[in-house]
Formats: C-alpha cells, sequence, structure tokens
C-alpha cells in the first residue's frame, strides 16, 4: 500500500490531475521536498520530515513555511514567486484542486524559470560574460542595503558548533579522509574562527549582519530580466543571519567549483561599493574555509542517504570542496 506521501506524489506526477492539464510534468526530488515542474509552473511539495535544524512533520508546519518560502523568496524574486495552494482530500480519500473536502497538504506554486538562464548553467555552458552579472550584483547589493542590521549574541559559537557538525563527518572513517591533511585543515578553520571571533562581533555590533538569501548558489540565480534569485533558505531563521561578504564569498566558492574564479570577485566589488566596509582578507579567508568545508561535509551526507542518488558524484564534489578550503585558508596569514 502506498504512503500518503507517495500518493500525493503520484498525483501531482500525473498532468492529467491538472484542471489544464500540462503536456508533460517533470519530477525530481531533494532532501526535503518533491518538485513537480511543466511547461511554464513549478509546485513544490514539502516531505513531512523532522531534522535538528527543521520540523515540516506536520501539515501546520508545512502550511507555514511554505508560507515562508513565499514571503521570504519575494524579496529578490517577487516574479517567480506566485503563491501558496492547497491540496485536497474528499471523502473517498481522492485528491484534488477543486476544494472538494478538506487540505491534506500544501505546495508552493512558482512560475517556471528557464534553465539556460540559470547561472550555473550559462558557467558549465562557458557562455557569460562580465556585463550579464551586473544586474545580479546591483539586485544583491541593494537587498542587502536595505536589510535591517540583526544582532546575535551567540553567532560565533553557532558557527564554532556548525563546524564541529562538519569535523564529526568529514572524520568518519567511512570517508576515508581522516589521513593526509584534512584534520589539519579542520583545525585551522577552528583555530581561524577562534582568532576572528572579535573582529566578526564587532562586525556585528557595526550592523553588518542581516537576514539575508541563506543558500546563495549558482543554481539559485537566474539571469532575466529583472535577475530571479530563488530557493532562500526559509526553514530556519539563524541560518540565513550572515554578514553580506560572507554570502557572497560563498557564492564565489561555488562558483569558482564550477570553474569560474572570476565571477566572485565581480560580486565582492560590487558588494563593497554599495555597502562598503569590506572586511579584512583574513576574515574573507576564514568565512570561505568554513564554507567550503560545510559544503564538504554536505556532499558527503548524500552518501548517507536511502535511496541513495547519484553516488559517483558526492564524493570528488567533497574533495573539490576541500581543496577550495586548503587554497582560502593559505590566505589566513598570521
Amino acid at each position: 500500500m502506498l504512503s500518503a506521501l507517495n500518493v500525493k506524489v503520484r498525483f501531482l506526477s500525473n498532468p492529467a490531475s491538472f484542471p489544464d492539464p500540462p503536456q508533460r510534468i517533470v519530477v525530481s526530488e531533494t532532501h526535503m521536498s518533491w518538485v513537480f515542474m511543466a511547461d511554464d509552473w513549478v509546485l513544490k511539495l514539502k516531505k513531512p520530515v523532522k531534522r535538528p535544524f527543521l520540523d515540516f512533520s506536520t501539515i501546520e508546519a508545512r502550511h507555514f513555511f511554505c508560507c515562508e518560502e513565499v514571503r521570504l523568496n519575494r524579496r529578490l524574486a517577487y516574479e517567480t514567486y506566485r503563491g501558496v495552494k492547497p491540496l485536497y482530500a474528499d471523502l473517498s480519500g481522492n485528491l484534488n484542486f477543486e476544494e472538494r473536502g478538506s487540505v491534506v497538504d500544501w505546495l508552493v506554486e512558482m512560475r517556471r524559470l528557464p534553465e539556460g538562464d540559470m547561472l550555473d548553467h550559462r558557467i558549465k555552458k562557458r557562455d557569460l560574460t562580465p556585463t550579464e552579472l551586473f544586474d545580479v550584483a546591483d539586485k544583491l547589493v541593494r537587498f542587502y542595503a536595505h536589510c535591517q542590521p540583526q544582532t546575535a549574541d551567540d553567532y560565533v559559537r553557532n558557527l564554532l558548533e556548525e563546524h564541529d557538525r562538519t569535523r564529526k563527518i568529514l572524520l568518519r572513517p567511512a570517508f576515508e579522509l581522516v589521513t593526509g591533511n584534512i584534520p589539519a585543515l579542520i583545525e585551522d578553520v577552528t583555530w581561524g574562527l577562534q582568532q576572528m571571533r572579535s573582529t566578526i562581533e564587532e562586525r556585528i555590533k557595526m550592523g553588518n549582519l542581516v537576514e539575508g538569501h541563506g543558500d546563495l548558489r549558482p543554481e539559485h540565480i537566474c539571469l532575466a530580466r529583472p535577475p530571479q534569485i530563488i530557493d532562500c533558505l526559509e526553514f530556519n531563521r539563524a541560518m540565513r543571519l550572515i554578514d553580506p561578504y560572507d554570502e557572497i564569498s560563498y557564492l564565489a566558492l561555488e562558483c569558482e567549483a564550477l570553474g569560474a574564479d572570476w565571477v566572485g570577485p565581480t560580486f565582492l566589488c560590487a558588494l563593497e561599493r554599495t555597502f562598503g566596509n569590506r572586511p579584512s582578507d583574513r576574515l574573507l579567508a576564514v568565512y570561505g574555509g568554513f564554507r567550503a568545508m560545510l559544503r564538504a561535509r554536505i556532499c558527503l551526507v548524500h552518501l548517507l542517504e536511502t535511496p541513495l542518488r547519484e553516488p559517483d558524484k558526492w564524493r570528488p564534489l567533497a574533495l573539490t570542496y576541500l581543496e577550495i578550503a586548503k587554497a582560502r585558508m593559505s590566505r589566513f596569514v598570521i
């Protein structure tokens, strides 16, 4: 017998389920959601999962975070996020969109963006010029400039705790990273965060902590007019609190992992012109080392999933991020 979630996935995967049936629906699965893409729209169904950093286990929680996803993402992609859509079931358990029965789940409804205009796609195709990034950079820096400064007394402690979770994953014997320079690299980042603690805390006092995007990667940036920056991290506010230079540094290393190390400096220069107060190269190095190792950890966690998707992808990608972390920390001059 199919689970309630599988029934919903099967229903949403079928073009005939919709009042205006599309020709085809492309289905993809992520850690926390199922995504259904038709010609000009996208629906996202959150899985009823519970993790230390999120809780989608109840319909009330999924409704709340669907609303949060739309609210937060409209800051940088107003034209893309259409709203929250209810899914109903009648007395016989048949799913529908016609308000027959009671609401059994909630969906985020979006406009589908052209895959060929996503920044990661353009980088991979080597079809990108600095001029095309200007509108994106302008949108991001204006966003940061208008964000209200945030406070977080335990911000550095949270970074250190997050890095300790990274250490525990990277040093699992199954991943075969215990030998070599990885343990020393982990300690370098720990030491760097500790050394930069007072500097980071001073930046927070000066208003350099904002509620940002939280997961700013090339695959979340569409080079449309106007640019659309999607998939803000909606489920945990603490993970959105960030120094704009840290967030742009994270985007820079993601672009570098795809082979475009020139993209990051373009965004950093634009941020400095508008936002000002650029941190030292030492702090940028620590930000980059911390984020690169976090990305390596996320890659390796994919290998612990059941079912395991794309098993040949994750370890090589994790090693790429570890090399970037090493390069970043080499700039942390004592």
